[in-house]
């Protein structure tokens, strides 16, 4: 029987396409998502140069297991920045993408044929020298000149692609004539009968999918989709056309399709803009969680599954700390929320020896002056000083330790509230620092609700510091 791939263009299509700019946390949760419904490829858009698309890169490269496809467009030929982007996934692979119908070669390339067929060559070739799996896609193939499009194919196969995508951008093709056009690149293009062959239709005509189900019956792996609806065949589409004719086509998938509906519901709240703020912020995937109640009936698959969406990438050893935590608070009260699961992984997971310690600390503040902090810190022996100002005495606190550490980390969450009653109650404050894409925790408690806000910043400080020097 044959799997048939589903490769998933949600990422690279993401953005103006689907009416909103998605933000970095936003990208991780689709990336997340798609992840779990183990897609064959998740693909990602060509980077701009900026370094919030190299960071957002690497950060899905290093937490996925599905294989990560980067596009490049051949007429930026940044090769090997994107490159860097994704090598340390666990399955990475470059996606070099071109023109080929006359028309756009002029536009977007401003090239002629025999210079396309050169960089072609040029850039499969660099891209190969780094990956060991390299897509060529061909845009616009349906319009091009068919001699040119069997040329430029052969000519990305012998500079090194092994994987082609073949695409009917404008979606002019019906789907009897598409099947014949996969079939004649086949009698045409004799490397692919060792390597896969994509294809990549748009719903112009509301023929996409049943183009690419002739595709497929010529002999095509894999078929481009979307999560969502928009202008390409969608993931659940593809999954019911396995399930109504695998049978008859030999066919199957990979896909997790008992999961695909509730899960590309979520997606459809985070790419699809609304104008409710908390309609938009719960179709961040994280499913309500300030509402969330676990118990001590729910097991670790689920306390973990709680924990990625709170925005934790954690081990699986700290995994094991933080469901043992969990368990030992559950037993001990009805329900654990989010805010008492915030303060178990702060407690619990990664702890680690403590580079940087609080000697002393000297605040002034007041509805006159502009706060005020001096830090007094020890660095492995070393005294370190800061001196900050902020909106607020726990503001410049922060700013203090940044200054002294020479690097600006960015605030996730901030909580503090009471541990005990009374005039001397204990504080406790929670932080949350966003760093290399992940989110570390610290946990501090103190008669002194600042203390316990420094000392929770400094816990934070400390799990990031050991990381970067592991």
């Amino acid at each position: 029987m044959k799997t048939l791939k589903f490769i998933d263009m949600t990422l690279r299509q993401a953005g103006p396409s689907f009416g909103k700019v998605l933000s970095f946390k936003e990208k991780l949760e689709i990336a997340r998502s798609l992840d779990r419904l183990r897609a064959d490829t998740i693909e990602l858009a060509p980077i701009s140069g900026s370094k919030a698309d190299q960071l957002a890169n690497r950060t899905i490269a290093s937490m996925v297991q599905t294989r990560i496809s980067a596009a490049v467009n051949i007429a930026d030929g940044n090769v090997e920045e994107t490159w860097e982007s994704v090598k340390t996934a666990k399955k990475p692979k470059l996606n070099l993408i071109a023109p080929v119908s006359p028309v756009q070669m002029e536009y977007i390339s401003h090239k002629k044929a025999p210079a396309m067929l050169a960089a072609i060559e040029e850039q499969v070739k660099k891209a190969r020298f780094l990956s060991e799996y390299v897509e060529f896609t061909a845009e616009d193939a349906t319009r091009a000149e068919t001699e040119f499009l069997y040329k430029a194919l052969n000519t990305a196969i012998a500079a090194g692609a092994n994987k082609i995508t073949v695409c009917d951008t404008a979606g002019i093709m019906m789907p009897d004539e598409f099947g014949v056009f996969i079939s004649e690149i086949f009698k045409n293009v004799p490397g692919l009968a060792d390597i896969e062959l994509y294809v990549e239709n748009s719903d112009a005509m509301g023929m996409a999918l049943a183009s690419a189900a002739a595709a497929v019956r010529a002999g095509a792996a894999g078929v481009k989709c979307l999560a969502i609806e928009d202008g390409y065949p969608t993931m659940e589409a593809l999954a019911q056309f396995v399930q109504m004719k695998g049978a008859a086509y030999d066919l199957a998938t990979n896909v997790r399709v008992t999961e695909l509906h509730r899960v590309v519901g979520q997606l459809e709240k985070i790419l699809v803009p609304e104008e409710d703020e908390n309609t938009r912020f719960a179709g961040l995937g994280i499913e309500d969680l300030a509402n969330v109640c676990l118990d001590a009936n729910d097991d670790i698959s689920e306390v973990n599954r709680v924990v990625r969406q709170m925005g934790y990438d954690l081990t699986e050893a700290d995994s094991a700390k933080v469901y043992e935590a969990f368990k030992r608070v559950a037993e001990k009260k009805q329900f654990v929320g989010t805010r008492e699961l915030d303060a178990i992984v702060a407690s619990s997971a990664m702890q680690v020896p403590s580079t940087y310690k609080i000697k002393s600390y000297v605040i002034n503040s007041g509805n006159v002056i502009t706060a005020t902090a001096n830090i007094l810190l020890d660095k492995d022996g070393a005294e370190v000083r800061g001196v900050g100002i902020g909106d607020g005495p726990i503001d410049a606190a922060f700013a203090a330790i940044e200054i002294i550490v020479g690097h600006h980390y960015e605030l996730d969450d901030f909580q503090i509230q009471t541990v005990t009653e009374g005039r001397d109650a204990m504080g406790s404050a929670l932080v949350k620092l966003r760093a290399n894409g992940r989110v570390y925790s610290g946990n501090g408690i103190s008669t002194d609700i600042i203390g316990a806000s420094i000392r929770a910043y400094l816990s934070a400080l400390n799990k990031i510091v050991y990381e970067d020097a592991v």
